[in-house]
């Protein structure tokens, strides 16, 4: 599905990242990639390559300095050419930010959630319009779902709410230069990301009462899939769009009543009436 086509992958930390997964299912389908990752991470991350199908470079990124971008397309240039896609799998919030007293997160660790997490989309998308073949481009964000306030995610959905209106103006604007811009929202995965969360746990118990579908938090394979169909040509008239990658639980008005799972006193009663 993606052969021929080169890619920009942000945001790997581990093998446990959306990032890897996704590095993984391009190369399979055939796509060269390119990493980035922050230096900090880079001993991980470079650990990580090592176990992909193929070897690719990494370079670090500081996803909220635009020069960092424009230095990071200039070496893309000089070696592709032209990118087809990238992934933005990057986001930051300060513990203060995820989780306690909504109110009592200080405002400088929330204005760098914010151009990490939001603002860095649109410095990516200039760095994707650069490079676009006249074909056009794909680039693809990681969303939670920004619909509703959760019990622990705080600012960070705050930040998400401004990742999908940043969403939504880039696909608006880049739409004519063919360049598609999409988000996936993913249920609670288990990557290094959701340990920064205080009572993670809380989100994974709701995913078990309200997913018609089984939720596995460890299977980034599931969130894979689809973005590698939104960066191939199968979805080229797809564009400002959030995709739910959730097991259906945003579709759920109400946590689920399983099989069996009903009272005692109807059980009774409808034994009564057989008798």
């Amino acid at each position: 599905m993606l052969a021929g086509k080169r890619l920009l992958i942000s945001g790997l930390v581990d093998e446990r990242s959306i990032a890897y997964a996704v590095a993984r299912r391009a190369q399979l389908d055939g796509a060269e990639i390119v990493l980035t990752t922050l230096p900090r991470d880079r001993p991980a991350a470079e650990q990580a390559a090592t176990t992909l199908p193929t070897l690719p470079e990494i370079f670090d990124l500081d996803a909220t300095s635009v020069d960092h971008h424009d230095e990071l397309a200039e070496r893309i240039g000089n070696e592709w050419g032209e990118l087809d896609g990238a992934l933005h799998a990057i986001a930051f919030a300060p513990r203060d930010a995820l989780g306690g007293d909504f109110l009592a997160a200080r405002p400088e660790g929330l204005s760098l959630a914010f151009q990490t997490s939001a603002v860095s989309l649109a410095h990516m998308a200039r760095l994707v319009r650069r490079l676009a073949p006249s074909s056009g481009a794909g680039l693809i964000g990681l969303d939670f779902d920004a619909a509703r306030a959760w019990p622990v995610y705080n600012w960070m959905g705050v930040c998400k709410a401004a990742l999908e209106s940043t969403m939504r103006y880039l696909a608006r604007d880049l739409g004519p230069e063919l360049v598609r811009v999409n988000l996936v929202a993913a249920g609670p995965l288990r990557t290094r990301a959701a340990g920064g969360i205080a009572d993670f746990e809380q989100l994974l118990s709701a995913w078990e009462k309200g997913s018609p579908l089984p939720w596995d938090p460890d299977d980034t394979a599931a969130v894979a899939d689809p973005i590698a169909f939104l960066l191939s040509d199968n979805a080229r008239a797809i564009s400002g769009q959030i995709i739910h990658v959730d097991g259906g639980y945003s579709a759920m008005a109400a946590p689920l009543v399983r099989p069996g799972s009903l009272g005692a006193g109807a059980g009774a009663g409808d034994a009564e009436t057989e008798t």
